[in-house]
């Protein structure tokens, strides 16, 4: 049996002290591991994505990560990313990386009939036998596949306080090319049950309502995000919407992302759905009106989200 060491950068975690994170594959050697306690673990490939300013670090992992990080969480992440992709936006988070000769990237386009993308290579898959104990009862597990990398064996290791959802990297598949479409979700039988949570966007069903109304009677809390028009929550036999306020858009890469983290961690607090999709929806629209991961809530954005209006 071996350890692999997860990254060759160490990683500044707790304070001034330094850990040297293994991702370890010897149930019996889990001790050699630095992890400590985390309040929020999302799983999912970390992407390296193609941009006409050059490669960018992208993927829910990152956007929810460093969300749930700006809420006050501590945050730990499962990934697979190549040696060349820089994580130092990360410092700060503990990580394991599943070593993979490159990452996952993705080439983005936007066309009159909507997004285009193309995948340009992918890292390697997760296999979650043998994640550290100290990580299983995480409070928030966040399952966040972008490229068909988790199996739906996914949460078996896990019992969180909530498990949380994001699915569209099972409701994608590619061609030899890279051309990516959208597909059916083979596990969502097994998975939506499961859930306390799961957002999603309307672009992963096609905008398919009978599908979506049929994903919310076998899960807790389906939510199903519009871009600009918000979100439509399905809760408890009811549906409500949430509009978003007016912005002006600058990015909208990662949007999605950071209202998954949000909702889940505002819903964990709050126990309600709608209180956690008004929060989840005012962030991400700040989130827009700046590029890339600059679109990560600010300190000031959250404090004025949190404040509740009473009618």
């Amino acid at each position: 049996m071996q350890a692999f060491i997860a990254s060759d950068e160490r990683l500044p975690l707790m304070g001034s002290r330094w850990h040297t994170v293994l991702l370890v594959y010897n149930p019996f050697m889990v001790d050699l591991v630095a992890l400590e306690p985390v309040d929020y673990l999302v799983i999912g490939h970390v992407t390296e994505d193609v941009t006409p300013a050059g490669p960018r670090l992208g993927g829910t992992v990152t956007f929810s990560s460093l969300t749930a990080r700006a809420l006050g969480l501590r945050v730990g992440i499962i990934t697979s990313a190549g040696p060349s992709t820089s994580l130092g936006i990360l410092d700060g988070i503990q990580l394991l990386n599943v070593p993979s000769p490159k990452s996952t990237g993705f080439e983005n386009s936007r066309t009159s009939a909507g997004r285009k993308q193309l995948l340009k290579q992918s890292a390697a898959r997760i296999a979650l036998d043998h994640v550290p104990e100290v990580w299983r009862r995480t409070s928030i597990v966040h399952l966040a596949p972008v490229a068909q990398e988790l199996g739906p064996e996914s949460a078996n290791p896990f019992s969180p306080s909530l498990l949380g959802i994001t699915p569209q990297g099972w409701m994608r598949k590619w061609d030899a090319a890279g051309h990516v479409k959208a597909c059916e979700w083979k596990s969502a039988h097994v998975l939506l049950p499961l859930a306390g949570a799961v957002v999603m966007s309307r672009e992963d069903v096609e905008g398919n309502e009978e599908l979506m109304e049929s994903m919310a009677h076998e899960t807790r809390v389906l939510v199903v995000t519009e871009d600009a028009s918000g979100s439509v929550v399905y809760w408890n036999g009811d549906r409500r919407r949430f509009r978003a306020p007016e912005v002006t858009v600058v990015d909208d890469v990662g949007a999605g992302d950071i209202y998954a983290a949000a909702f889940f961690v505002r819903l964990y607090a709050t126990r309600d759905p709608w209180e956690a999709a008004r929060f989840a929806t005012l962030l991400a629209a700040h989130s827009v009106t700046r590029p890339g991961l600059a679109g990560i809530p600010t300190a000031r954005e959250i404090e004025d989200c949190s404040m509740e209006v009473l009618k």
